[in-house]
């Protein structure tokens, strides 16, 4: 009897210290279901322009930071760069868009991180520059070389990043145009800004590639932090992350509806090609069907790059006959 009177603290002790490690083992929090797409918008119709390539070349600049390099280069087993450029020449994710576009007779150039005209691109430094830098873009040749004198980039290529469809809320109309807090109702409001730039270029074809979609993480994380967070009524991450794609799908609807951003317009210079949606498996999700490093990097693959590559050179072309650059 007495000995089994001293095991008592002993076996309690064990007891606490199991539980207590229990508490620290990190766990998978189930994955809330993904909602259906949200206002899941039809695109412009392009159908009536031809997609035939041009018959001579034609100058076109590409805004971009890694996201973007990768989807012009060539898949490759090595992340090469042009020295002092941030450009790729080869990468993993490669989609191959650059080669596309220059069997197709554009003349492809592209300014990336540490340039003047593309070291920031997220969607509050658009406006930005397309106010105080559209000299600088129109003349871009590499980087922060410049074309020869009286050239020009007939059309304008720019895409924020995967990060800017993080949206925190839908936010009060009409919203800021400057931010700098990321709504919905802010990046629409910087949006319709840009309109009355691109209109004094009519003879340049504007392409926003929206933001690609991010990836659903659902990492592992202590059980006592994520019990702490259900007993204080906070969401998870991937909770967060569900509510943040489905405000992504909301803004990037609005940007390529006809009823949306471009709805009083009035010019042909200024087309969307939804990235965001390629991405997700054209609505089949909010997020991204095509991460890389087996789906768990925000970076599309080079299978999702690919996808857009080819969907991509097809619409460029109607989207440029329809703008009068190209007959």
């Amino acid at each position: 009897m007495l000995l089994m009177e001293r095991k008592k603290p002993l076996i309690v002790a064990g007891a606490l210290a199991v539980a207590l490690g229990a508490l620290l083992l990190p766990i998978t929090p189930a994955t809330p279901a993904t909602p259906p797409p949200s206002k899941k918008a039809p695109a412009a119709d392009l159908s009536s322009f031809s997609a035939e390539n041009p018959s001579s070349p034609v100058d076109l600049v590409f805004l971009h930071h890694s996201v973007g390099g990768q989807l012009l280069t060539e898949p490759g087993p090595e992340k090469e760069l042009i020295p002092d450029t941030n450009i790729y020449v080869t990468h993993p994710n490669g989609g191959g868009l650059r080669r596309k576009l220059e069997a197709a007779s554009y003349k492809v150039h592209e300014a990336a991180y540490k340039s003047a005209v593309a070291d920031k691109t997220d969607l509050f430094d658009w406006l930005p520059k397309f106010r105080g830098q559209m000299d600088q873009v129109l003349r871009v040749a590499t980087h922060d070389d410049v074309l020869p004198e009286g050239m020009k980039n007939r059309i304008v290529m720019f895409k924020s990043c995967y990060p800017n469809n993080r949206f925190v809320k839908m936010g009060e109309a009409p919203g800021n145009p400057a931010g700098p807090d990321m709504t919905v109702w802010n990046a629409k409001a910087s949006f319709a800004a840009l309109l009355p730039e691109f209109a004094r270029q009519k003879d340049t074809l504007f392409v926003y590639l929206t933001a690609p979609a991010n990836v659903l993480k659902n990492p592992k994380v202590p059980l006592w932090k994520h019990l702490a967070k259900r007993a204080l009524g906070k969401p998870t991450d991937a909770e967060i992350a569900v509510d943040q794609a489905e405000l992504a799908r909301e803004f990037n609807g609005w940007i390529r509806s006809p009823e949306g951003w471009l709805k009083d317009y009035p010019e042909k210079n200024v087309v969307v090609f939804d990235f965001y949606d390629v991405l997700t498996d054209e609505g089949a999700s909010n997020f991204s069907k095509y991460g890389s490093e087996g789906g768990t990097d925000n970076h599309p693959s080079s299978e999702g790059n690919a996808r857009a590559a080819t969907a991509f050179v097809p619409f460029l072309n109607r989207a440029a006959r329809r703008a009068g650059i190209i007959p």
